[in-house]
């Protein structure tokens, strides 16, 4: 049952955030000791770093945490407005595709769980399913913002954008989920950049929501910071490129997300450069390792020097990004 109801936006604000990191808090202890006695434990590809063998064994699937705190903070803090349940939908929807394949993974004693035309399939589904969704509702502008350009209807070529944006996120988080807190500490950024947005836009339940993403991200980092004492899993990373994606929707901010999430662009690209250039050289490679971290991994960087450079990396694409948008 929603409380905010006669709560001023202050309340409601800081109350989201609360409950968010707090049932992320205080759950956790509890959750990683259950995912532990599930068997839901990381394994560690063979091509990985070698110091990464040590994480082996580490419980995974801990996004669920990541989950219930802030589906527990929006509903009760926002209540069930429209974009608020369309961006739970997003984090439920693909989160229930990251947990098949975490579970699958387990079963299957393998780091991988579906194949990836299996989980690409599943992805575009879910993706093109709440685009379309989006676009028959009263609250969402089929005209995205481009800088230096102004407003661009896209009508029904919207449903094609929104799709390929919640695809394009979900997976662009999942490849950064590869060091302790990384993800974690980057999706907390955006989410806050995505509150000022909606803030200063004055759509509250969108800023109750973001801050409540931000919020659980925040309560997550007291078991996911070096040395993580649980991973997100794929449930944890896909449900938060999900609801990013959501949030640029919601907020109208779009095309917002590609600076704003300038460090999630950055690490899928480098695979995407790196599989091209590989292939069209016969072997030959642009970086050390894909995705972007490791490279850094390889060159002699420790885990918690990456986590904190790429972090402030985040934190200036997203001061650039509200710069764009806000002004």
């Amino acid at each position: 049952m929603s409380v905010a109801i006669g709560l001023p936006v202050w309340a409601q604000i800081l109350g989201a955030l609360g409950v968010a990191g707090g049932v992320v808090a205080l759950a956790g202890a509890k959750t990683i000791a259950a995912l532990r006695t599930l068997g839901q434990r990381q394994r560690i590809r063979d091509d990985a770093p070698a110091r990464h063998r040590e994480k082996a064994g580490t419980p995974t699937m801990g996004g669920v945490l990541i989950v219930a705190g802030i589906c527990s903070a929006a509903l009760l803090l926002a209540g069930p407005e429209g974009p608020v349940l369309f961006g739970l939908a997003a984090l439920l929807g693909f989160g229930a595709i990251g947990l098949w394949d975490d579970l699958l993974a387990v079963r299957r004693n393998r780091n991988l769980g579906l194949r990836a035309r299996e989980r690409l399939a599943l992805q575009v589904a879910m993706g093109f399913s709440l685009a379309w969704f989006a676009a028959r509702q009263p609250w969402l502008d089929t005209a995205i913002a481009i800088p230096g350009i102004g407003d661009v209807d896209l009508g029904w070529g919207y449903v094609i954008f929104a799709g390929l944006l919640f695809v394009g996120f979900t997976n662009a988080v999942n490849l950064t989920d590869g060091l302790d807190g990384l993800a974690a500490q980057l999706v907390a950024v955006a989410a806050i950049g995505f509150f000022a947005i909606a803030f200063v836009r004055n759509l509250i339940p969108a800023a109750v929501l973001a801050i409540a993403v931000a919020g659980a991200c925040v309560g997550f980092l007291l078991y996911n910071a070096h040395p993580a004492r649980v991973f997100m899993g794929d449930v944890g990373s896909n449900a938060l490129g999900g609801v990013l994606a959501a949030l640029a929707i919601i907020t109208g901010a779009e095309v917002a997300l590609f600076v704003i999430g300038g460090v999630f662009v950055a690490v899928a690209a480098s695979v995407i450069l790196q599989v091209v250039y590989f292939k069209m050289t016969g072997g030959r490679r642009i970086f050390r390792m894909s995705p972007l971290h490791h490279h850094f991994e390889l060159v002699g960087w420790s885990e918690p020097t990456i986590v904190r450079r790429f972090t402030w990396a985040g934190v200036v694409c997203n001061l650039v990004g509200l710069v764009v948008t806000l002004r």
